[in-house]
């Protein structure tokens, strides 16, 4: 069962931004509401698009380098990556249909 990987300010080069697969990266904080709300959805995410994209977290107060260098203002803001570029951005709590319509997007 795959489960949404932790991306940190030390990983994040090798994990998100090398990925020879799309990547859609959670920036969210644990006192963030709106974040526990998307957390599930990520969750299952991550294990329908096991082996067709990377799907995982960044918590914003654990790794500010990476938060500050994506402008990350408001959470939970969902950045989908490919080929080390951002090519989606998605800020608040969103439908899950919405956010595989954005993803898929990028896997096809």
């Amino acid at each position: 069962m795959a489960k949404p990987i932790e991306f940190t300010d030390s990983n994040f080069e090798k994990e998100v931004l090398n990925s020879d697969k799309p990547v859609l990266v959670d920036f969210w904080a644990e006192w963030c509401g709106p974040c526990r709300m998307i957390g599930p959805i990520v969750e299952e995410m991550a294990e329908e698009y096991e082996g067709k994209a990377k799907i995982g977290k960044v918590d914003v107060d654990s790794n500010p380098e990476v938060s500050v260098k994506y402008g990350i203002r408001s959470i939970p803001s969902l950045l989908i990556f490919k080929d080390g570029e951002v090519v989606d951005q998605i800020v608040g709590a969103v439908p899950k249909s919405h956010l595989t319509k954005q993803l898929e997007a990028q896997v096809a």
